[in-house]
C-alpha cells in the first residue's frame, strides 16, 4: 500500500477525515499526585549537564586547534563533533519542550543554540515538533517521520554523515532567508510566526557567510570545523537513537506502546541523548522532565511492551521489519505488552494491525 508523507498529499486528507488527525490517545493510568511529582521541573540537572556539555566541547575544539592540521587531532575533533551533531539534537529537542529547565529562559538559550548547531528553524521546527506529539507517525501528518515505508536506506545510510538533512537544512535556511516559507512549513507554522523564521535564517546566513569567508581568507578548513561541518562527521549518534525511535511500528494509531519503542543503553549515550531511550514514555507524558522519565518509566512499565534491552538489540528487532518493507509489504513489528498491561484499541487498530508481525 502505497504512502504519501508529504503534508499536503491525499494521506494528509484521509487522516483528517478518518479522524486520526488530532486523535485522543491512549494513557496509561498514574496517579495525579505522581504525576504532577513526575512533572516538577528543575534547573540544576539540566545546567549540570549543560556545563558538562560546552566545557567538553570547548576541551576537545581546543585540543584539536592546537593540533591541527596533525592526524593527532582526528578523535578530538570526532568527539566534539558528536556533541555538536548529535547532542544538540536531544538538546534541541527537549528544549523545545520547555521542560529540560525550570526557568524559561534557559530553555530558550539552550534552544536557541542546539537550533543553530542542527540547522533546524527555531520557529519552523518548534512548531514541527509540536505537530510530531500530536499526530506522532500519522501519515500525512507527522513531519518528522524518519523511516518510511518502504525505507529509504541509501537516504538513511546518507544521513549518518549528516548529507541528506543537513543539507536540506542548509537549503531551506537559504530559502526561509529570501523571505519565502515553503508551504509545507505554512501548513504548521501560524501566520504571525512566519516572520521569525525568516528573520532567524537571515541571521544564520550571515554567521555562515563569515565563517566561510574566514576560512578562506585563512586558506584553512579550521573554522568549518568548529562551525558547520561537525553537523555532518558528529550526526552519526543521533541518527543511530533516531531510527530506534519508531522504526518498524506501526504508523496510523494513537497507542504510542504500538509506535514507540524504548530502549536501555549506555550512560554516554544517554547523555549524548538525554534519556530519550525513554521514548514510549517521552511520548504518553511529554511534559515530564528528561531527568525524571527513568523514574516514569519505573512507574509504568507495567502497561508497556518489554524495552530492548540494547541498541544492538533494537536493531536486531528492526532490520528484518525492515527487509520486509522493502519488499512494499505493508508489515509492521506489533509490541507484545505484559499480562498486567490494558489491551490495545484492538477495535479502532484493527485495519492497521492486519498486516501486523506475529
Amino acid at each position: 500500500m502505497a504512502r504519501d508523507y508529504s503534508l499536503l498529499g491525499p494521506d494528509a486528507k484521509r487522516a483528517v477525515e478518518s479522524g486520526l488527525a488530532a486523535a485522543e490517545w491512549y494513557h496509561t493510568d498514574i496517579p495525579r499526585k505522581e504525576m504532577k511529582a513526575l512533572m516538577q521541573r528543575a534547573d540544576q540537572p539540566a545546567i549540570r549537564d549543560t556545563f558538562i556539555l560546552f566545557g567538553c566541547m570547548v576541551l576537545f575544539a581546543g585540543i584539536g586547534i592546537v593540533l591541527w592540521p596533525s592526524w593527532w587531532s582526528a578523535p578530538f575533533w570526532l568527539a566534539y563533533g558528536v556533541l555538536y551533531g548529535s547532542a544538540m539534537d536531544s538538546r534541541w529537542h527537549e528544549c523545545s519542550h520547555g521542560t529540560a529547565f525550570k526557568t524559561r529562559q534557559y530553555n530558550d538559550w539552550l534552544y536557541q543554540v542546539a537550533c543553530f548547531c542542527m540547522i533546524r528553524n527555531p520557529v519552523s521546527w518548534r512548531w514541527s515538533h509540536a505537530r510530531h506529539h500530536t499526530d506522532t507517525i500519522i501519515v500525512g501528518r507527522d513531519p518528522e517521520i524518519a523511516v518510511m515505508r518502504p525505507p529509504a536506506l541509501f537516504r538513511i545510510f546518507l544521513n549518518f554523515f549528516g548529507i541528506i538533512d543537513a543539507w536540506h537544512g542548509w537549503g531551506r535556511m537559504l530559502y526561509n532567508a529570501s523571505g519565502r516559507i515553503h508551504p509545507e512549513e505554512a501548513d504548521y507554522i501560524p501566520e504571525s510566526e512566519q516572520p521569525k523564521a525568516i528573520r532567524v535564517a537571515r541571521i544564520w546566513t550571515a554567521i555562515y557567510a563569515a565563517t566561510i569567508l574566514l576560512a578562506v581568507f585563512s586558506w584553512s578548513l579550521l573554522p568549518l570545523m568548529v562551525i558547520g561541518l561537525p553537523r555532518l562527521y558528529g550526526a552519526w549518534h543521533h541518527i543511530m537513537t533516531g531510527l530506534m525511535q519508531h522504526g518498524g511500528l506501526a504508523d496510523n494509531v494513537t497507542d504510542h506502546r504500538l509506535n514507540s519503542r524504548t530502549v536501555y543503553i549506555n550512560p554516554i549515550s544517554r547523555f549524548i541523548y538525554w534519556n530519550m531511550n525513554y521514548h514510549v514514555e517521552h511520548h504518553m507524558f511529554p511534559m515530564v522532565p528528561y531527568h525524571r522519565l527513568p523514574e516514569l518509566h519505573e512507574a509504568i512499565k507495567h502497561d508497556l511492551p518489554a524495552p530492548n534491552p540494547s541498541i544492538w538489540a533494537a536493531y536486531a528487532e528492526m532490520w528484518p521489519v525492515l527487509k520486509r518493507q522493502l519488499a512494499y509489504e505493508d508489515f509492521f513489528l506489533k509490541r507484545e505488552l505484559p499480562a498486567s498491561a490494558k489491551p490495545y484499541r484492538e477495535d479502532f487498530h484493527a485495519s492497521a494491525l492486519g498486516a501486523a508481525a506475529e
